[in-house]
Parts: structure tokens; sequence; C-alpha cells
């Protein structure tokens, strides 16, 4: 079993620049009376690495003990488009199955208007190599296209379907709006690449200052650095085949989404055990990100 939180790390893939960056450019203020435009969701580059281990009281013995660690290195702006270099190496170990140690190795990039994607990922498990996935995809509206490498001929799905970044960049916008819910579908790339999934993600009321947590040690780089009083959101997003009716999600994504896309208290739910995401270093490159910043006046490269 792959873990997947890299797909919301993009958040990773997937982190603005407002706690990091320079102030924008000073405009004339509004008129009296006159509505505030909210700030532009502005992505920006960064490097996070979450340490990995078997949630507290999640009731299972399919899943004896787990370790392991995910480094993200996020790349790119609104004009250019986002790179994220994920590698995620997992250590579970069972009394039945024994040890599994998986070593994966992806590499995204998604076009910043959030219509095109490719991606590459190499898979080791017990040091066995699996065959690597390799693609791209565009999204025209009203379908999405795959094309995979030595794989079938390319196939087509009805959309609208949502790419990572842009996924990410959805939540925001509804958590700044109060929105609770929001109900799209994704496509990442994952596993063998064939599949999109239906997402249904929850989103709780906005908190400010330091996320409470019992383990105080926990996220340090979120709760001890400029990040500590950044309006953030818990969000509970579950992942399911596609399909009509009521269905069990495949695992349930649980995290507090910071509105620069930051994602911290980590916990993948599989049902039957869970694995929670401790952050444990975050750079963000505060230099990055200007054509985020001027794309209101047009990208330029």
């Amino acid at each position: 079993m792959r873990l997947r939180f890299s797909r919301l790390l993009t958040a990773g893939l997937l982190v603005s620049a407002w706690g990091a960056q320079a102030a924008p450019a000073v405009s004339e203020p509004p008129a009296p009376g006159a509505p505030t435009a909210a700030p532009a969701i502005v992505l920006a580059n960064h490097r996070a690495v979450y340490d990995l281990s078997l949630a507290e009281g999640s009731g299972t013995r399919s899943v004896e003990s787990a370790r392991g660690r995910i480094v993200i290195d996020f790349r790119g702006d609104a004009c250019r488009g986002y790179t994220m270099l994920t590698r995620q190496v997992t250590e579970l170990s069972s009394g039945e199955s024994g040890t599994r140690l998986s070593d994966m190795r992806s590499t995204t990039f998604e076009g910043g208007e959030g219509r095109e994607f490719r991606f590459k990922t190499t898979t080791l498990t017990n040091n066995q190599a699996a065959a690597p996935v390799d693609g791209t995809a565009s999204e025209q509206g009203d379908a999405l296209t795959v094309k995979l490498k030595g794989g079938p001929k390319p196939f087509t799905v009805a959309g609208p379907v949502l790419f990572p970044s842009e996924h990410m960049r959805r939540l925001i916008d509804a958590a700044r709006a109060g929105q609770s819910t929001v109900s799209v579908k994704v496509y990442d790339g994952s596993d063998d690449g064939k599949k999109v999934y239906d997402t249904f993600a929850v989103i709780g009321h906005t908190a400010t200052g330091p996320a409470p947590a019992a383990d105080g040690a926990r996220d340090k780089p979120l709760r001890d650095g400029p990040l500590a009083g950044m309006p953030h959101w818990p969000v509970r997003l579950s992942y399911y085949t596609e399909g009509a009716g009521e269905r069990t999600p495949i695992y349930t994504l649980g995290f507090d989404l910071y509105e620069n896309g930051v994602s911290g208290a980590l916990k993948l739910d599989y049902g039957d055990f869970a694995i929670r995401g401790d952050m444990t270093a975050l750079d963000i490159d505060a230099k990055a990100g200007r054509g985020d910043k001027d794309s209101g006046k047009g990208c330029t490269p």
C-alpha cells in the first residue's frame, strides 16, 4: 500500500507566501464602504519534511508499528507552473505479513492554469522495483485525457477534474468563504495513473494562533515559526473510487490547512490503521513567487 500524503501537500503539493514573502505593491485604497477583495492565493516555493508514525489509539492490529519520512520540494508560480519533487520512505510492520519497506520518488509538473499535468513515479518495495508510472494529463473543462508511457492507448473521463495544486486552491478559497464542504474530482497520477478520485472535504471553523495539540512538540515549525498566528482550518478529506450512491472512502486525510496552503497535524486513516505525519522542518523561499504576485497584470517570464 502506497501512502498518499503527497497529493495534499502539493502541497503539497501544494504553499502560499503570505507569511513569508514581501508585501504586494501599494495601490489606491478602496472608497469608504466599498468591499475589499480577498488577497490572491499565492503558492510559495518551499521544502517540508514530515516524520511518519503509527497513530495512537487507532484500535487496529493489522499494523503493529510504522515509521518513515516524507520530503517535499515545491517550486514554481502561476505563470510558469508548479514542480514538486517528493520522496517518501515508509516501513510498516505486522505480525501476520512481516515488515514492508516502501521507497517512493515522484516528480510532477502542473501548469499554472491547472490545464496540464505531467508525472513520473518510481517505487521500491522491499528493494524490488515496480514499473515506473510516467505520463501526462490535460483538462479541457468537460473532459480529462490521460496518456501513459508504455501503457494502453490514452483514455478520457468526464470533467471537470482538478489537479493537486488547483485542488488546494479550491479548498483555501472555500475555507476563506466560510464553506463547510467541497466535493470535486481529482487526478494526481498516483497508483497506476489510471484512477480519477471523487473527493469530499469537510472544513471546520477558522482558527488563529498556534493549533492546539496534546503533544506540544508536534509540528514545531508551524507552532513556533512565522506561521503560528496565521488563520487555519481543520479539514477532513475523503477519497473515493468514481461512482454513484453511498460508498466507503478508500482513505481519509485529516489535516490543518493554513491560509498559505501549508498543512499540519496530518493523519491518514485507512480504516484498519492510521498514520500520522509530524512536520519537523519547513523552509520557505521568501524571494520566489514573483510570477504569482504579477499574475493580475499578466505573467512575465
